[in-house]
């Protein structure tokens, strides 16, 4: 263990009226960005993954659901908060502020309500590290903490220890920061992991990945079955150095893509003005951010502002016609039953089918970046099951299994049971 890093006695730090207790181990929670079940069934019974395969038969092992809409940001935040979006306020990666009208991408924690896990953590004198593939995370993962090392792979290159805690990453790990899409940002990620577990230098650790792959590739495909074997390495070497290891996703994914291969969209922003007239509403959606390039800005859950005196009872009634259409709530509605915070909603919002996207305009998505691949993408209910892992049995297994567990129970999975 890091020296001078652990209590002597057990105690606890709280948190939105949580309680996790001191790690007693090196614990290191995962986020496997896009984490679909089925990876981990096929990768399993593939025999792609035998320390995970290991995990489920010696540690415990359930399918949880993941925080609403199923998106990056709000997903690693509710983790490293431990509720629901409601609490903390990070409600989408893209949004638009109702007082100024301006559509904002979420890149830092000035909209968090409140403290992380991993903040109140550090103040305890527990070593730290959070470790993100894509930079987009990394400031709101570093909010609040203190003496800690927090860098994202994408930007390694860049380390400062005045700002991440760390330096000349690049030589330390043995490689250059990897390209933004492929398959090593997210595998740097868990060998920095690696790394400070072996030179003592953390103690709780979060290491959060990117869906690139998941995004471009299916279960089962060469590519795929690459990363899951890369992968599960990784993970067995963090439990083999005596680590807890927990792990989870932020959200599934979907094949969104028709038998002819062209991606199965709604432009619902087109839709709503060719009917209701020019600028009736502005559709968000909150899917967007600088990662485009494999989903196009098209995810399963949009969220529409009206602009003008529109009949908002009508609108919902024409989008409830379309077919790639499963969900239409008002704001109200979609903040209370899938505990988003109210101010931060739509008049309206719109989930999709399970094979479908929606997206606004269709002038605002470029696809052309897809290539030959389906769009495979996320946001709605069909990607809010995800593996929950924990490498060591829980304390009661027979109470465990009948909890209802989300994706972000993961810190409490990890530290209380």
């Amino acid at each position: 263990m890091a020296v001078g890093s652990m209590s002597d006695t057990k105690s606890t730090v709280t948190l939105h009226s949580k309680s996790y207790a001191l790690p007693e181990r090196p614990t290191v929670v995962v986020c496997v960005d896009g984490f679909d079940p089925e990876y981990l069934e096929k990768g399993i019974a593939d025999e792609l993954m035998p320390n995970c395969k290991k995990f489920l038969e010696t540690g415990f092992h359930v399918t949880a659901n993941a925080a609403m809409p199923t998106f990056t940001n709000p997903n690693n935040t509710s983790i490293i908060t431990g509720v629901p979006t409601a609490v903390h306020g990070i409600s989408g990666n893209f949004y638009l502020d109702r007082e100024t009208g301006k559509e904002i991408m979420v890149t830092d924690a000035s909209l968090l309500r409140g403290s992380t896990i991993l903040a109140e953590m550090s103040k305890r004198g527990i070593h730290v590290a959070a470790i993100t593939a894509k930079d987009k995370l990394r400031r709101l993962l570093d909010c609040g903490l203190e003496n800690a090392i927090c860098f994202s792979s994408e930007y390694a290159a860049n380390c400062t220890l005045a700002e991440n805690g760390i330096e000349n990453v690049e030589s330390w790990i043995g490689r250059p920061a990897p390209s933004q899409y492929s398959a090593d940002l997210s595998l740097y990620v868990i060998d920095a992991g690696v790394k400070l577990l072996e030179e003592r230098r953390a103690d709780l650790l979060y290491l959060t990945l990117s869906d690139y792959v998941q995004h471009k590739y299916a279960p089962r495909t060469p590519e795929a079955n690459e990363f899951l074997a890369a992968l599960d390495m990784r993970l067995g070497k963090l439990a083999d150095m005596g680590a807890v290891v927990a792990v989870t996703g932020d959200h599934g994914m979907s094949d969104k893509s028709n038998d002819d291969g062209s991606p199965n969209a709604l432009f619902l922003q087109d839709e709503l003005e060719s009917r209701f007239g020019a600028d009736c509403a502005r559709v968000m959606c909150p899917i967007t951010d600088p990662f485009v390039k494999h989903h196009g800005a098209l995810g399963s859950f949009v969220r529409v502002h009206v602009r003008q005196s529109c009949d908002i009872p009508a609108m919902m009634n024409l989008c409830k016609t379309f077919p790639q259409v499963e969900l239409v709530l008002t704001g109200t509605e979609a903040a209370a039953k899938f505990e988003m915070p109210l101010d931060r909603e739509g008049d309206f919002a719109v989930v999709s089918t399970g094979n479908a996207t929606i997206g606004a305009k269709q002038t605002e998505h470029d696809l052309t970046q897809l290539g030959a691949h389906r769009l495979r993408s996320h946001g709605g209910l069909s990607e809010q099951p995800v593996p929950l892992i924990l490498s060591k049995p829980v304390r009661d297994a027979g109470v465990a299994l009948k909890k209802d567990w989300r994706n972000f129970d993961i810190f409490d999975l990890a530290l209380n049971w």
